[in-house]
């Protein structure tokens, strides 16, 4: 298995194949680890035509941005937890026989003071070599995996990702044949980092509200940077892409869903006002009733209400009349990046 070096976000151009051609590449398997604040995640495939076949796939919260904010480390018991889950991921690359791998870390390493002890850990205990990946390269590799499902119009488009410590917009023009990047912006603000700051207990509505009131009012000022550039550019995007747990959690309770489907939800266009619609709904919620909707469960219902926060945030600075949903990212522009780039030079 080769890790590889960070590559640029446009896959390059492909020479057309013939029927008698048979691309050397699809005898490779190739993977893509994503180790956020809240989730560890991986995909194995392998290139079919212009994009490529799922081979395995493992996802887990792992929590490693769980009290960070406070500490400034990442605790013993999420260290404990991610080398778990990535200990699973190990020996899914080996069992696959995985030609070519990256595997990426994000904001929980880029914060903690502890994050190169844990990168050294992670590779002696499992042999996986973790790549602290900037905000920037977080954002493009996030455009790159889903921006196909950008509904169809002319002007720029705004995607973004809720990770659980920071949040990335981008604001793409796709005119060409791969989205170029016009400008972005990374606030320090995700599900657990929200959470953590203004997490309430208890079962009184009003102070529920109050604290919802509150991460908004945080998150919105975080985003003031990247919300006046847009309004001085003279025109406002009026379309919007997500990619993370609080899009497809909340595109599952817009449709009901009595557990995740990701067909159902992938590709999934929701009314802006259906968003903020079950934004105010779960706001107003205890922990328990949240856990009692099948798709949020207990692992989701006390960190949705903050990634409900900053999306509609996004949706105050994006007043686009609909919401596209992307239960696809990270990993998939790190596939596409592999698969176009090959294997690196010895």
């Amino acid at each position: 298995m080769v890790q590889t070096a960070p590559a640029p976000m446009s896959p390059a151009p492909r020479r057309a194949a013939t029927r008698q051609t048979i691309d050397p590449r699809s005898r490779r398997t190739y993977a893509a680890l994503d180790l956020g604040t809240n989730n560890c995640r991986l995909l194995i495939a392998r290139p079919a035509g212009e994009g490529f076949v799922i081979v395995d796939a493992f996802s887990r919260i792992v929590r490693l941005g769980e009290g960070l904010a406070a500490s400034g480390r990442i605790s013993d018991a999420a260290v404990d937890r991610a080398i778990s889950a990535l200990g699973v991921c190990a020996e899914k690359l080996r069992r696959r026989h995985v030609h070519v791998a990256r595997s990426v870390a994000t904001e929980a390493c880029r914060r903690a003071s502890n994050g190169g002890e844990f990168i050294e850990r992670v590779r002696r205990e499992t042999g996986i070599m973790l790549d602290v990946i900037s905000a920037e390269e977080e954002a493009r590799l996030a455009v790159l995996g889903c921006h196909v499902l950008l509904e169809p119009g002319t002007g720029p488009a705004v995607i973004f990702d809720i990770g659980g410590g920071s949040t990335e917009v981008v604001l793409v023009d796709t005119a060409g044949p791969h989205p170029r990047t016009i400008d972005w912006f990374s606030a320090p603000w995700g599900v657990v980092s929200l959470t953590e700051v203004e997490e309430v207990a208890g079962t009184d509505e009003a102070a529920r509200l109050a604290a919802y009131a509150r991460m908004r009012a945080r998150v919105t000022a975080a985003f003031a940077p990247f919300a006046a550039r847009l309004a001085d550019s003279g025109k406002l995007p009026t379309r919007l892409l997500g990619t993370s747990g609080t899009v497809t959690t909340l595109a599952s309770v817009h449709l009901n869903l009595p557990s995740y489907d990701r067909r159902a939800v992938d590709g999934l266009i929701v009314p802006a006002t259906a968003m903020r619609d079950i934004s105010a709904r779960l706001a107003a919620q205890s922990i328990p009733e949240r856990a009692a909707i099948p798709c949020i469960g207990q692992e989701r219902a006390d960190l949705v209400v903050a990634g409900c926060a900053i999306l509609e945030c996004i949706m105050d600075i994006v007043p686009a009349p609909r919401l596209g949903v992307a239960d696809r990212g990270i990993r998939e522009g790190i596939l596409r990046t592999l698969m176009a780039h090959g294997e690196p030079g010895a």
